[in-house]
């Protein structure tokens, strides 16, 4: 296009013009079209020096001006230093001072000219390695971090698939005491709280597996009718505190996997325990879009700069670094698998994290298969 436009201004030189146009249009042409992912990665270096050739012919055909091009070489060397090493920088040093030395002198630049202008091979060298040198420390901090999320994932299901047989074990255990005629009553509560908590640590260890597959598009729900009243008190039971209130509608009924649904249910009260104010409000209701669960606690909220950060992967901010930072994003992960989604919405006071199900997976009354299955759930999840 440039090169069109000066043939206003250089008349007399348009067929050389009218030359590079069509040697730039067939460069970048070539340049979308080419499979540059089945060659080595430093392939497209060849590029710079396709560049080189077509600014120096340029500088020629203008009359050897070399601030009218300058400022390409410039740029060519940027993206040299932003997808090439330092060796290919080098490399193209020479091959772009000869195109851009030989362009000003076969169009007679006078010598204070040429003297000043020479600088600008060096002074777009130097960003170049600039540039390289900032993307390959980022490069390789992106690459640690990754490393790192692969190697706690891995040490994660490996903890989750270790644990799952003695768990068993306790939660069988734990219930052969509480049907134990003998057992005083003072310590039926106390085996029955180990229960449920020992269930809620299977559940949490049967997620961590499963986490892998939800990302991956590859896990298989359960899918029940699920009375979305009792699945709410049995979690203020798992999360053993009298701050917590239930506000279900009445009679509301979903369609899921009622041991994930629970899981989500109780990591986003935990978080609101464990970040937020009593009383824990835990509730649910019809919406158009579908269904809405939701957990609100009365705190002072998550602030602005925080929130998009708070469904992300081993997330843990500056306010709260105790945390893992696995939590939300489990309750994200297992939302979008029931096609729905997980979200915060600002309350006043306080913070609200809902789950959004589908209109789908509302139904019209809570059958009894649904309320005796969620109680066999409670006790000892599959």
């Amino acid at each position: 296009m440039l090169s069109l436009v000066a043939i206003t201004s250089l008349p007399d030189r348009r067929d050389p013009l009218l030359l590079l146009a069509a040697i730039d249009l067939l460069i970048a042409v070539g340049t979308v079209v080419l499979p540059w992912a089945r060659w080595p990665a430093g392939s497209t270096a060849v590029l710079a020096v396709l560049a080189w050739t077509v600014i120096g012919a340029s500088t020629w055909t203008i009359g050897g001006i070399g601030s009218g091009s300058g400022a390409f070489f410039v740029l060519a060397f940027a993206w040299l230093g932003l997808h090439h090493s330092r060796r290919t920088i080098l490399l193209n040093a020479p091959v772009a001072a000869l195109a851009y030395l030989g362009a000003l002198v076969l169009g007679d630049t006078a010598r204070h000219a040429l003297a000043g202008t020479v600088l600008v091979i060096p002074f777009a060298v130097s960003i170049a390695l600039i540039i390289e040198g900032r993307v390959r420390r980022l490069r390789a901090a992106r690459e640690a971090l990754e490393e790192e999320q692969r190697w706690r994932a891995a040490l994660m299901a490996t903890l989750a698939h270790d644990v799952r047989s003695p768990l068993a074990t306790i939660e069988s255990v734990l219930e052969i005491i509480g049907e134990e005629p003998g057992l005083p009553a003072d310590l039926k509560p106390l085996v029955a709280a180990a229960a449920r908590q020992t269930s809620r640590l299977s559940t949490l260890a049967i997620t961590l597996l499963d986490l892998e597959r939800v990302e991956g598009g590859k896990l298989i729900l359960d899918w029940e009718d699920v009375d979305v009243e009792e699945l709410s008190h049995q979690v203020t039971e798992l999360l053993g505190s009298t701050d917590v209130i239930v506000e279900v509608e009445p009679g509301l009924t979903v369609r899921a996997d009622p041991v994930r649904l629970q899981q989500m249910m109780v990591n986003l009260g935990a978080n609101a325990q464990r970040h937020g104010e009593p009383p824990i409000v835990i509730g649910a209701r019809s919406v158009d879009a579908g269904v809405e669960m939701f957990v609100r606690d009365h705190g002072a909220g998550v602030p602005i700069a925080d929130r998009h950060l708070l469904f992300q992967r081993l997330n843990r901010t500056e306010r709260n670094p105790e945390s893992v930072g696995l939590g939300l994003w489990i309750v994200r992960l297992l939302a979008q698998a029931h096609g729905g989604d997980a979200v915060y919405r600002p309350a006043d006071p306080g913070s609200a994290f809902v789950i959004t199900l589908p209109r789908h997976s509302i139904l019209a009354t809570p059958p009894a298969r649904a309320r005796r299955r969620l109680g066999h759930q409670h006790d000892t999840p599959s």
